[in-house]
C-alpha cells in the first residue's frame, strides 16, 4: 500500500515547483539535502559551548557573527552515532521558522557536497515500515543516480513537540 507524501510537507518543500535547489551534505555515510534558500552560510567547525540539560542533538551553542546560535547534530535526532570531526566537517547555518519565530541554527555535518537541483518527480515519501529513523523527521526521499537523498524535515526536528519531554524551547531537555 503506497502512502502519499504528506501533502502539507510536500507543499512546503516543492511549493508547486518541479525542481528545488538544495545543498547536499553527508552524515554517517548517508546523503542529506536541505533547501538552498534557508542556508545562510557554510562554516568550518567553531568552538562550541555545551548547554546543560539541552536536547541531546542540540547540546551546544556557537558564536555566529556575534550571535549565540544553537548547534545541532541531527545525526543524534535520527538515532545515528555521533561522529568525530574531520578535516571535511562543516557547519551549515540555516534560518528556520521555529514555532512561528525566525531562528538561526547551525547543523554539524561530516562533509558538504554541492548545491544541486532535485526533481519533484523523483521524490517519494519515507516508507511507513522498515525505516530505521522516525518517518516524521523525513520530508521525503529523492532518487538520484541510483541512490536516495534524504530531505530531513528540519521544522519537525526542531519543533517543541519533537520529543515527549519538550517544554517549548529549542534547548528543552
Amino acid at each position: 500500500m503506497n502512502q502519499p507524501i504528506r501533502k502539507h510537507d510536500a507543499d512546503l518543500l516543492w511549493r508547486d515547483r518541479e525542481d528545488v535547489a538544495v545543498l547536499t551534505f553527508n552524515l554517517n555515510g548517508e546523503t542529506f539535502a536541505i533547501e538552498a534558500t534557508v542556508v545562510q552560510e557554510i562554516l568550518d567547525l567553531l568552538p562550541e559551548t555545551r548547554v546543560p540539560g539541552a536536547k541531546t542533538y542540540l547540546s551546544g551553542v556557537i558564536n555566529f557573527r556575534g550571535k549565540v546560535i544553537p548547534l545541532a547534530d541531527i545525526r543524534l535526532a535520527f538515532g545515528m552515532e555521533a561522529g568525530e570531526a574531520t578535516i571535511d566537517s562543516r557547519i551549515i547555518v540555516v534560518q528556520l521558522d521555529v514555532e512561528g519565530e525566525p531562528c538561526l541554527v547551525g547543523i554539524r555535518t561530516d562533509k558538504v557536497y554541492e548545491v544541486t537541483s532535485l526533481a519533484q518527480s523523483s521524490s517519494e515519501p519515507p516508507p511507513s515500515v522498515g525505516m530505521r529513523w522516525r518517518a516524521d523527521f523525513i520530508e521525503c526521499l529523492v532518487k538520484r543516480n541510483g541512490e536516495f537523498i534524504i530531505i530531513p524535515n528540519l521544522k519537525k526536528i526542531f519543533s517543541v513537540d519533537a520529543s515527549p519531554s519538550s517544554s517549548g524551547m529549542l534547548f528543552s531537555g
